[in-house]
């Protein structure tokens, strides 16, 4: 993996999101209650919705645009929904998020 530091884990609200720009989209950063870090594609499948504006809970996102409802672990639809995000691996060190950019960094094919 190719760790890369993204900012303080105070950085992001509790309950909230920021955007990191990489050359093939946004990812949003969600920060949970209990201070767990995960990372997604910023957009949902279903119309687009910026998931970063979207309520968090629990381990979950829901879109802002129409409530489709994301776990932040697997990045599938939950409920009656049906899609999925992309997730991208995270952790935490000394308070430091770091992302893994070896997926950002791959072309992606058109």
């Amino acid at each position: 993996m190719s760790w890369l530091d993204i900012g303080s884990i105070d950085d992001i609200p509790l309950r909230g999101a920021r955007i990191v720009k990489t050359v093939h989209g946004c990812v949003a950063v969600f920060r949970t209650a209990e201070d767990e870090v995960f990372a997604s594609s910023d957009r949902c499948p279903h119309k687009g919705g910026p998931l970063s504006e979207g309520i968090v809970h629990g381990k979950s996102v829901t879109c802002p645009l129409h409530n489709w409802v994301f776990s932040l672990e697997t990045g599938e639809a939950q409920g009656a929904d049906e899609g999925q995000i992309a997730t991208y691996p995270t952790k935490l060190e000394g308070g430091r998020i770091l992302l893994d950019a070896t997926l950002l960094k791959n072309p992606v094919a058109a």
